[in-house]
């Protein structure tokens, strides 16, 4: 086939700083890295003697329970609450902004200590009829709460009113006559909400959410006030005793970066597969961009114009 002379032959167009900064930003954390790992100061046994301990293990995974324990449970809570504030009723729109209210305005370290210290404000818990002495049954403050269960109260709790926010912003990106079509058709209000908005609006929550995840995993550590056995409390004991610091904060930065990047990978899938009918075409995933780079598509070859 003949080349028209008129044809224009596309080149791609070539980012060569593109490579020389990351190849600077490179250098810059690598230099960074070996400065820190090469510091006398720093007992490199000690990092390798505790990074698989029994005891640093367990800490990692009650933190991974606190963590995915609070945000399911928040998760539900946040779209009961987002659901009230959107609701006509005057009464349960009140509510829920008051809840976001409180649990948004006070610091989570303050939310922690209150149901750690419970018991401190009410000693005994009583179910029965108000202002009578009849009870059904009574229970000590510390026995139905135990720091565990109380570390979990204050982060679900807490959590649940940003989340709130969160699940009503997705929940106002639907457009309204996405409602009227499901109310035409004959859905109910809770098969309309559970079957076409809330899907649509997981483009939107998904990325904060992410967000939310990883900040619950690493404020698990606030739980040391009240001796909740987590990957950072175990680590501050054992380097109490020891003292070696330094050496434990960077075993729990080096699990808490781990943990991190393994949270991540679901989020970056939701988002892709909640995203499908945003985009024509996802972008690749961090998997096919690295084979690209290492085998690139041939580009297809115009053919020369004294070719037969």
């Amino acid at each position: 086939m003949a080349r028209d002379p008129d044809d224009i032959d596309a080149v791609p167009l070539r980012h060569p700083w593109r490579w020389v900064i990351a190849v600077l930003l490179l250098l810059a954390f690598a230099g960074i890295a070996v400065s820190l790992w090469q510091n006398d100061n720093v007992n490199h046994p000690t990092i390798n003697e505790f990074i698989f301990d029994r005891r640093i293990l367990d800490g990692v995974v009650l933190t991974l329970v606190l963590t995915v324990v609070s945000m399911v449970v928040s998760t539900v809570l946040a779209v009961l609450l987002a659901v009230m504030r959107l609701s006509n009723n005057p009464v349960m729109n009140a509510l829920s902004w008051l809840y976001v209210w409180a649990f948004r305005g006070t610091p989570l370290l303050i939310q922690i200590v209150f149901w750690g210290y419970l018991g401190l404000l009410y000693a005994q818990i009583t179910l029965g009829i108000p202002f009578t002495d009849f009870s059904l049954f009574s229970v000590d403050t510390n026995t139905l709460i135990p720091a565990f269960v109380a570390g979990l109260l204050a982060l679900t709790l807490n959590q649940a009113a940003y989340s709130a926010e969160i699940v009503r912003a997705g929940m106002l990106s639907v457009d309204e006559g996405q409602y009227e079509a499901a109310y035409s058709v004959g859905m109910s209000p809770t098969f309309t909400l559970f079957k076409v908005v809330l899907p649509q609006a997981m483009r939107v929550i998904i990325p904060p959410m992410g967000n939310e995840t990883i900040s619950m995993l690493k404020n698990t550590s606030l739980l040391s006030v009240i001796a909740v056995l987590e990957v950072y409390t175990v680590a501050t004991q054992i380097s109490s005793q020891n003292l070696r610091q330094v050496e434990l904060l960077v075993v729990v930065s080096c699990w808490y970066l781990f943990l991190t990047s393994v949270l991540s990978i679901p989020q970056y899938y939701l988002e892709r597969h909640y995203g499908r009918g945003n985009a024509r075409t996802l972008p690749p995933t961090p998997l096919g961009r690295v084979w690209a780079v290492l085998r690139p598509t041939p580009r297809p070859t115009t053919p020369r114009a004294d070719a037969p």
